[in-house]
């Protein structure tokens, strides 16, 4: 999917974590997983690919999160492609208000309510892999984990709206 502006979705996504100042990002494929590697143009990310991508965005999110666990990283930010109102500052203002660690749980928020991007650190994969259904993505695991979580509102510089959800009447 392209926005306005005729970037895809997923170029656009990578520029915003890079630019946000994240080092190393990984990309998890799905739907559009041929199109992405025969179009987009997305430098040196790492392509990882969810086979049972159908069965939802969790399914993704274990997928990446797999993916890094054989890696020395401590922490990941997520980012959903269709959510393109979400840039760099955001994602600037979520890393330094961590230190990156293995124990860091932060999500952005707007107007009170949790959004993206999210970070997860190292000790909180295993139970977001397990907890992570459907499109339910990391949010059981942030409920149930709502006193360790740290918010860091982004309103101001970002808009979490995201693509596939209709707008509340």
């Amino acid at each position: 999917m392209r926005h306005d502006d005729g970037q895809l979705l997923v170029e656009r996504a990578v520029a915003t974590l890079r630019d946000g100042g994240c080092t190393r990002i990984l990309v998890v494929l799905g739907a559009e997983a041929a199109r992405v590697r025969g179009e987009a143009q997305l430098g040196d990310v790492e392509l990882v690919e969810n086979a049972v991508w159908k069965s939802g965005m969790g399914s993704s999110l274990r997928t990446g999160l797999a993916a890094l666990a054989g890696t020395d990283a401590t922490a990941a930010a997520v980012l959903l492609v269709d959510t393109p109102g979400i840039g760099p500052d955001a994602v600037a203002r979520l890393l330094a208000a961590t230190d990156g660690g293995p124990g860091a749980l932060l999500t952005a928020t707007y107007k009170g309510k949790r959004g993206h991007p999210v970070i997860l650190g190292r000790d909180h994969w295993a139970g977001v892999t397990t907890l992570a259904t459907a499109d339910v993505g990391a949010r059981a695991y942030l409920v149930a984990h709502a006193d360790q979580v740290q918010g860091v509102p982004c309103e101001d510089i970002a808009d979490d709206t995201d693509l596939d959800v209709p707008p509340e009447s």
